[in-house]
């Protein structure tokens, strides 16, 4: 459609403030995180949207997607502007990109029943701020959590630093709301559990902005206890040491809110001050003080079993000066992108990854030799490392950290640098039975696996963008491979 007649079609359904052209903000909605580099030099090389529009209810996001549905629209939904992996970048000349901060309202605490109601423009801070008040947590804590909203958490299956202990923001999902491209709104209810038929909750948790629009969601809190944190952190020989220190600690039975293990070079961006050059491995544990004292005691008792892997205990007090400055700011946000116009390297690139305990190591050394011997700019590297900060019962994350110098054409970053690295740790992980994005999501630069990562079970995935989205209005490139777009990944 002619952009003009869009735009005034818009007004038709919003007013002419809820409609955003001005041309700076539709060149940041161009892209997300992903492409931080190129867009603080100014040579992002995808369209910009349309208009960026901000509908103040569920009934105008329904009436949006309604019209953009019939009018072959692609819609990018937005919450905090803190993703990761393409999922907010665009590949369509016709596009509007639906923002949520109108739908800005808590709508109910509920600490009877452990849950809070929230519309999905409403920040995690905030809510977490709220319900301080009245002795809760949301137990939530990325490190985007002041600026993380919570339609953006649940469409991207976000998970916190104290997942360990209160589980990723699917086990905290009660009920939502949600809006489909054909306009349907479904509201699932807010029950403890159901066996009525597959749990519909995850058609939209994870869904990032492919197959809906996330309006409102409820989710469990939990009782704080800030009295009773306990830190603990130790100087280990390898990150395998730390691996089953973790491991250990879990299929005991326990759950401390932090488990952490991190390579020496990854370490040494963290833990300057006390890490010696060694591997650290770190826990905190939290809640109430009896189960806190029997989760330190854990603790101890496999910290001793691997003895032979551990060099020193560090001070309790540097873990927990880490942990009070880990989160982003917007002020980091901004004075990051702001860094990138005259510095000519990238630290903090990540590629998270998930695997069993037996597999999990094997994966990190194959990663780990292979980058070193295949990659062709290995020696741009600055920093090349690991660590792992989310466990199960039976398995753990990798964050593969690396840093370069960038030596190319800003436009060509990612081409160069961060393409091939992702492309070898995945490849890597697939291989070994693993899955290639822990939390991050797929967004539009991992889509390219899609197929490979879930197999034959890709046959479901495809049905549900067919039933829900059969005009592929939805975030087109994210999650589901397109071949219109790899144009912008090779």
């Amino acid at each position: 459609m002619n952009s003009n007649t869009v735009l005034e079609e818009l007004k038709n359904i919003l007013s002419a403030s809820q409609i955003n052209t001005n041309h700076d903000d539709l060149y940041d909605a161009s892209a997300d995180r992903y492409k931080k580099y190129a867009k603080a030099r100014k040579v992002l090389d995808v369209p910009a949207p349309l208009a960026i529009v901000y509908p103040k209810n569920t009934q105008e996001v329904s009436e949006l997607l309604i019209y953009c549905n019939n009018n072959g629209i692609n819609v990018i939904p937005r919450g905090g502007k803190t993703a990761t992996e393409g999922g907010l970048e665009n590949w369509k000349e016709t596009t509007i990109v639906i923002d949520s901060l109108h739908l800005d309202k808590i709508i109910k605490i509920d600490p009877y029943n452990s849950q809070a109601t929230v519309q999905a423009g409403v920040p995690l801070q905030q809510l977490e701020d709220e319900l301080r008040k009245v002795g809760c947590t949301t137990g939530h804590s990325p490190q985007s959590k002041p600026v993380a909203k919570y339609g953006g958490l649940v469409a991207t299956r976000s998970i916190g630093q104290f997942s360990t202990l209160y589980g990723g923001i699917e086990d905290m999902v009660v009920g939502l709301e949600c809006v489909f491209p054909d306009g349907h709104v479904s509201r699932i209810k807010n029950v403890s559990r159901r066996a009525g038929g597959p749990d519909i909750r995850h058609i939209a948790i994870g869904n990032e902005g492919t197959l809906c629009y996330i309006t409102e969601v409820t989710i469990k809190i939990f009782r704080h206890y800030p009295e009773n944190n306990k830190f603990h952190g130790y100087l280990i020989k390898d990150v395998e040491t730390g691996i089953k220190v973790l491991r250990e600690v879990m299929v005991n039975g326990f759950r401390p809110s932090v488990a952490r293990t991190y390579s020496e070079e990854d370490a040494a961006q963290h833990f300057y001050h006390f890490y010696e050059n060694k591997c650290v491995l770190l826990f905190m544990a939290e809640g109430p003080k009896k189960i806190v004292a029997a989760t330190i005691e854990a603790i101890e008792e496999a910290v001793e079993k691997f003895k032979d892997g551990i060099i020193k205990q560090v001070e309790s007090s540097l873990i927990a000066d880490w942990f009070d400055h880990l989160n982003w700011s917007q002020k980091d946000i901004d004075d990051e992108m702001l860094g990138m116009i005259d510095n000519d390297s990238h630290s903090g690139f990540t590629t998270e990854i998930s695997a069993d305990w037996e597999t999990i190591p094997k994966i990190y050394n194959s990663v780990i030799a292979r980058v070193k011997s295949e990659f062709s700019r290995a020696k741009d590297l600055t920093m090349l490392g690991g660590h792992s900060s989310h466990s199960y019962l039976n398995g753990t994350n990798m964050y593969f950290v690396y840093n370069y110098n960038i030596l190319c054409e800003p436009e060509d970053e990612l081409i160069i640098y961060h393409h091939p690295l992702q492309r070898i740790i995945v490849e890597e992980t697939l291989k070994f039975g693993g899955s290639m994005c822990h939390h991050h999501g797929i967004g539009k630069y991992r889509s390219e696996w899609t197929k490979e990562e879930h197999g034959s079970a890709y046959y479901m995935l495809e049905k549900l963008k067919e039933a829900f989205d059969p005009n592929k209005i939805m975030n087109f490139g994210t999650i589901f491979p397109e071949e219109e777009g790899l144009k912008y990944i090779q």
